[in-house]
């Protein structure tokens, strides 16, 4: 493994703090560092994090955290709150499903969850809908429900390659399969952005205005829905191998909570940030890379208390398909390297995807060994990947 590199700016003694975490096989893009940069100069941050995973967002770094007080920006977070990562571990045993077997099983996720689990998903849903006044119909909530949706979201269907612990309080298992879940509050946490954007455009929000409590209040519902699709993404998935799971751990990578640092009170904001306080959490790779299932080491405030999510963009989406489509074929993307099978009834999609798409996840996770933040658990590596299947028929 490499040695983790920290670069730590403050231009003068009202500046905020940066600092990035990479080791020096992390492809860090030089607009991304930019990109950390200029956001940390708004007003009112404090201290900037950029993780190994960092890569260019809409305006915004992705994989990074930010410290503000008296103010904090919806923005930073972006439009998909609550998005994150939930694993689910199965009693499906691994000699019984290859990859082709899984597929066909599975079939399509798309559209209305199965008859079998809306009563209970609609319950749920309905629950949390009493809670605050959305700037999103019902309906189309209630249609998304149990769904992955586009961009780097996925379900994915994984067996243990390697466990790093002797003891092993989980009773991980190579015998059985694993889910894992990526998806966030879907076009929930997109309205709730841009109806803040229509009303305040990027400007932060003074900690206890009203302005300020009516966006908590629809971004708490929107991490609340994001778990709960998760979990119903999961009971469908479930639902179609016939089988059951126990949820091992389920967190989100996009939000703004209160948070205190350095002894200040004000706010942490995570975009595409994996929190280190809230028990263990999966760094994903692409598709065709392994995914590793860490310990945080607690109370790392230099990192502002938080990881990687992932592997990390290396190439934008426009760029994958003039890049890879005069080497591979769509059909070539529907396999990995572990002999795994990728369902994505959407071409576009299929190259956006590509695991040469992303950085190496073993640089990444190694930066954050290296820097102290994380213990290994295990390895996983891929059987299954669910991106986009056919729509289904009316």
């Amino acid at each position: 493994m490499g040695h983790s590199m920290q670069v730590k700016v403050r231009a003068n003694a009202d500046a905020a703090e940066v600092r990035i975490f990479a080791n020096p096989d992390v492809w860090l893009e030089a607009s991304a560092v930019e990109q950390l940069h200029t956001t940390a100069t708004l007003p009112h941050i404090r201290a900037a994090v950029g993780l190994p995973d960092l890569h260019p967002g809409r305006g915004y770094p992705v994989g990074a955290a930010f410290f503000s007080t008296g103010h904090f920006y919806p923005a930073l977070v972006g439009g998909d709150i609550g998005c994150g990562m939930a694993l689910w571990q199965t009693p499906l045993k691994t000699h019984q499903y290859s990859a082709q077997k899984l597929e066909k099983r599975i079939g399509s996720q798309e559209g209305a969850l199965p008859e079998a689990l809306q009563a209970g998903a609609y319950a749920e849903l309905n629950g949390l809908l009493q809670q605050a006044s959305l700037p999103i119909d019902a309906s189309l909530l209630a249609s998304s429900l149990g769904t992955i949706g586009g961009g780097n979201h996925f379900a994915e269907v994984l067996a243990l390659d390697h466990l790093y612990e002797a003891a092993n309080a989980l009773q991980l298992s190579a015998k059985t399969l694993y889910l894992l879940v990526h998806s966030g509050s879907r076009g929930l946490g997109g309205a709730i952005l841009r109806a803040h954007v229509d009303a305040f455009g990027h400007r932060g929000l003074a900690a206890n205005s009203p302005a300020a409590a009516a966006y908590l209040q629809q971004h708490d519902l929107a991490q609340q829905f994001a778990h709960c699709n998760r979990h119903w993404i999961a009971q469908r998935f479930l639902h179609s191998l016939r089988s059951e799971g126990e949820c091992l751990l389920d967190v989100s990578h996009n939000h703004v909570l209160a948070a205190t640092y350095q002894g200040q009170s004000g706010y942490l904001h995570r975009k595409g940030a994996t929190p280190s306080d809230q028990g263990i959490v999966m760094v994903p790779g692409s598709r065709g890379d392994y995914s590793y299932l860490v310990r945080p080491v607690a109370e790392r405030q230099e990192a502002l208390c938080s990881l990687a999510h992932g592997a990390g963009r290396k190439w934008a989406r426009a760029d994958c398909e003039g890049r890879l489509s005069a080497k591979f074929h769509a059909s070539d993307l529907r396999t990995t390297r572990f002999a795994s099978s990728v369902v994505c009834n959407d071409k576009a999609l299929l190259f956006e995807e590509a695991p040469q798409a992303y950085k190496k996840v073993d640089s990444v996770v190694a930066t954050l060994v290296d820097a102290g933040l994380v213990e290994l658990i295990a390895r996983f590596k891929p059987v299954l990947t669910y991106k986009k299947g056919a729509p289904t028929c009316c």
